[in-house]
């Protein structure tokens, strides 16, 4: 295999009151320009993890209010810029644009927003065969892979936050394409997970004429994320067009080693990205000294159960339990646990000390975006 160049990532340390403005700086720093062709339509990715606003968890608004000025100060005509959103089996995201106050700023662009693979879906779904190796998917969906029509051809700029996950350690730009690429059968995959990511990056190189992410760390999550994650005000952004060095930086930052982390590993041995930091150049602000001391694998009550059936004595039950007419059962356990338990009484508390910090006013306070053209 032909070693592949060395990789830039941009970070930025940043404030509430200068966020949006260096999203944009950010974004230069990281050579958006050479990746995103403004005469191609420009898909902005919205990460949505839940309906309800907590912070960390889903794109911000000032994320998404300093990136659509940073395309539009680059010459991208605003007609050609959609963001691109999916609903999943335990999360509403008509509901959580709005709660997190996504929609009053695409509104005030005046940006459309593409229903991907929801009940209101605008997409056509296609049948997909990947030129490049599959490590799983054409097992997992051996009747044929289907993707959104509306993904082909398109740039995408993912918009994902610094977070960790229950089922992939840390979660970032790889990750934030499996909402979008894969319909809502996509919990089939769980138990691959490692190697559904890197497929879907073959596939998103395949079909994006250019991939480029923007990651929110302003406030980031530490433990069972997506959703019950301890917060922290973090002051930290990144930007790359290497989806595999971005997330191996945030990573590091997150006190890991990005190679010990399966789908970044098996990614860089692909020559889909650089997961070595010895072949990332850092650009922006010195981070290098940076380590959050994040955990790794923690699991919720909830996540230990899927684990059990993914990989636990109730893998033979896998399909019986996850791939068949009982399946409700377990998004009907997750949003009870999350929605009925978790952001009650461990959530809402977590939240309002964040809420008292400048990233807390910001939301509150900052939103409906001000001088939006």
């Amino acid at each position: 295999m032909t070693p592949i160049p060395r990789s830039k990532v941009a970070v930025l340390k940043t404030t509430p009151e200068t966020a949006v403005a260096d999203f944009g700086r950010l974004m230069e720093l990281a050579d958006m320009r050479q990746e995103l062709d403004p005469k191609r339509t420009t898909l902005l990715k919205i990460n949505i993890s839940w309906h309800v606003y907590y912070p960390a968890c889903s794109t911000t608004p000032w994320q998404l209010d300093g990136v659509i000025r940073g395309l539009l100060a680059a010459g991208f005509d605003k007609s050609r810029i959609l963001a691109a959103q999916n609903s999943t089996v335990v999360v509403d995201p008509h509901v959580g644009v709005r709660n997190n106050k996504l929609e009053s700023v695409l509104d005030s662009f005046g940006i459309r927003s593409v229903w991907l693979n929801d009940k209101e879906s605008e997409a056509d779904w296609i049948r997909y065969e990947p030129k490049g190796k599959m490590l799983v998917l054409n097992e997992v969906y051996p009747d044929g892979l289907m993707i959104p029509k509306t993904l082909v051809g398109a740039n995408i700029v993912h918009l994902p936050t610094l977070k960790t996950h229950v089922f992939t350690e840390m979660t970032g730009a790889m990750k934030n394409a499996f909402g979008g690429l894969l319909h809502l059968k996509r919990h089939w995959t769980h138990s691959v997970i490692h190697e559904t990511l890197v497929d879907l990056l073959t596939i998103q190189k395949e079909i994006h004429p250019g991939i480029f992410a923007v990651m929110d760390g302003t406030v980031s999550g530490d433990g069972p994320g997506p959703r019950a994650m301890r917060l922290r005000v973090t002051n930290l952004m990144l930007a790359s067009r290497d989806q595999v060095a971005i997330d191996a930086t945030a990573a590091k930052l997150m006190g890991f080693d990005p190679l010990t982390i399966k789908f970044l590993r098996l990614a860089n041995d692909a020559g889909l990205g650089n997961a070595d930091p010895r072949n990332i150049e850092l650009v922006g602000d010195d981070v290098s000294n940076v380590n959050l001391h994040y955990a790794r694998n923690e699991n919720t009550f909830a996540s230990k159960g899927q684990k059990l059936i993914y990989h636990g004595p109730l893998k033979p039950l896998e399909k019986f339990l996850l791939q068949s007419p009982l399946v409700p059962w377990s998004y009907a356990a997750s949003r009870a646990y999350h929605d009925g338990y978790w952001y009650p009484f461990v959530g809402k508390p977590r939240k309002a000390e964040i809420m008292k910090t400048g990233w807390g006013a910001l939301f509150r306070d900052g939103y409906e975006p001000k001088g939006a053209e």
